[in-house]
C-alpha cells in the first residue's frame, strides 16, 4: 500500500476527474462548489501539462460532464463500474510515463472516488483527494468516505495546498499563471462545522 507522504508535482503526477455530471446537479451536497473547486485544479494541471483523465458514469441516463469543467479537448471514458480503472483507461494511463502520485476530485465520494482511491492504492500510486473537491448526496457519506480513504493511505489535501504544491515555488515559471487561479479563495464546500475526526 501507498504511504502517505509524497509529493504531487507535475512531472510525477496524474489528475483523475471523477463523474462530475449534469444529472447529479441537483442531489450532490455543494455542488456547485466542488464544481468550481474542480475547474480550478483542472486549470492548473492544464497549465502545467499534467496527465488528466476524465470519467462519467454511465452517460446515457447520467448525462455528460458539467459545463463548469473545461475538457473539450481531453479524452472522455465512459463506465458502469465504480472503478474508473476500466481497461481503456488503464491502456490511457499506461501511456504516461513516470506517475506515482493521483491527485482525485469527484463524486461520489463513498463510491466511485472511494473505489478508485483503493484500487490506486492497492497498486502501490500515492492517491491525493481533494477534500474540497469531493462530495457525495450525504454529507454523513461524504465525511466518513474521506475517513475511510484516509485510514486506507490516501492523503487528504485541499485544493489551493495541491495547486500550490504543484510548483513548490514562487521562482517557478508558471507561478504567476497558478498565482492567478488562487488569487480568490476556494469557495466553502461544506466541510467545516461538521464533527471533528481523528482521521480528518
Amino acid at each position: 500500500m501507498a504511504g502517505k507522504l509524497a509529493k504531487a508535482i507535475p512531472k510525477n503526477s496524474a489528475l483523475f476527474l471523477c463523474d462530475m455530471q449534469e444529472k447529479f446537479r441537483n442531489m450532490i451536497s455543494y455542488y456547485p462548489q466542488i464544481l468550481q473547486t474542480s475547474a480550478r485544479v483542472l486549470q492548473a494541471a492544464k497549465v502545467l501539462e499534467m496527465p488528466i483523465i476524465v470519467t462519467e458514469q454511465y452517460p446515457k441516463a447520467l448525462g455528460k460532464t458539467c459545463s463548469e469543467l473545461e475538457i473539450s479537448e481531453l479524452p472522455v471514458f465512459a463506465k458502469t463500474n465504480f472503478n474508473m480503472l476500466q481497461p481503456d483507461v488503464e491502456e490511457y494511463f499506461k501511456s504516461f510515463k513516470g506517475v506515482e502520485n493521483v491527485v482525485i476530485c469527484g463524486i461520489e465520494g463513498h463510491v466511485c472516488v472511494k473505489s478508485t482511491v483503493f484500487e490506486l492504492l492497492k497498486r502501490g500510486i500515492h492517491t491525493h483527494v481533494v477534500v474540497d473537491a469531493v462530495s457525495s448526496r450525504s454529507m454523513v457519506d461524504r465525511m466518513f468516505a474521506l475517513k475511510a480513504m484516509s485510514e486506507a493511505g490516501a492523503q487528504l489535501t485541499t485544493s489551493e495546498s495541491v495547486i500550490l504544491g504543484f510548483v513548490e515555488d514562487a521562482a517557478h515559471p508558471k507561478f504567476r499563471e497558478i498565482q492567478k487561479i488562487i488569487m480568490e479563495s476556494a469557495p466553502d464546500s461544506g466541510l467545516l462545522g461538521q464533527p471533528p475526526s481523528s482521521s480528518l
